[in-house]
């Protein structure tokens, strides 16, 4: 099978790209590498593009003979979302759409969609299973659920199959060690918390002291890396 991976120079796009090809996979990265590492997939697995260019996309797919796709491209954090919420429906919401329109016009319909806990917003109470109600409180959350949204009216329109993980925070690195979390500048809290006890930072900021907790700090919740990477073949092989 030939899998075609938006994002894959990124975190988690990347462990799946690492993933798929121990598999047996034939893979090719398609990524703009605005957030993303060159160094992160095999170069002879890498093709520089972006979402954006509706053509460009097309004929790279085609040319790949592409059989199903993992979509990984996303602008990622909440907090900016807030502060520039175009930016992530643009990037979110269009340049999917517009791989949908090249997925359908290829008659590609296979798709594992790389959504986010934050499709829940507030949730009434955790730990979240998949039956609670959607009320996303961020663009970011909001351009996933829409999202979602258009994946099952795709399915329902022209027979798109697929998959969207609602995952929560990936963690970690591959067990060899070759390629891990690497953000400029970093915002998640496990490296956050390894650069300062290596010294590279001063301390922690912690946001909320008033949450239902013995000591009133945010409980979060963390998915391996590699996990994830194994549920999203997983959830392809089930498609």
């Amino acid at each position: 099978m030939r899998v075609f991976i938006t994002g894959g120079c990124g975190y988690v796009g990347s462990h799946c790209a690492k993933r798929l090809r121990e598999a047996g996979y034939e893979i090719l990265v398609y990524d703009n590498l605005s957030t993303g590492h060159r160094a992160a997939v095999e170069a002879h697995e890498l093709c520089v593009g972006d979402l954006g260019d509706h053509r460009g996309l097309r004929d790279v797919m085609a040319a790949f003979r592409t059989d199903a796709v993992m979509h990984f491209a996303a602008s990622l954090a909440a907090s900016e979302s807030v502060r520039f919420p175009l930016r992530y429906y643009r990037n979110n919401v269009v340049n999917t759409v517009n791989l949908l329109e090249a997925m359908e016009q290829l008659s590609i319909r296979a798709l594992v969609f790389s959504s986010s806990c934050t499709v829940y917003g507030v949730p009434p109470s955790v730990p979240v299973n998949e039956s609670m109600p959607t009320n996303p409180i961020s663009p970011y959350g909001r351009s996933k659920r829409m999202m979602e949204l258009a994946l099952s009216d795709c399915s329902k329109a022209w027979g798109l199959g697929f998959a969207s993980l609602r995952y929560f925070n990936a963690a970690g690195a591959s067990t060899d060690c070759s390629i891990g979390e690497d953000h400029e500048p970093e915002i998640h809290l496990i490296p956050v918390a390894m650069e300062v006890a290596l010294g590279k930072r001063k301390h922690i900021e912690i946001y909320g002291t008033d949450y239902n907790t013995d000591d009133g700090t945010c409980v979060r919740d963390y998915v391996h890396v590699d996990d994830l990477a194994r549920a999203h073949i997983a959830a392809l092989e089930a498609i």
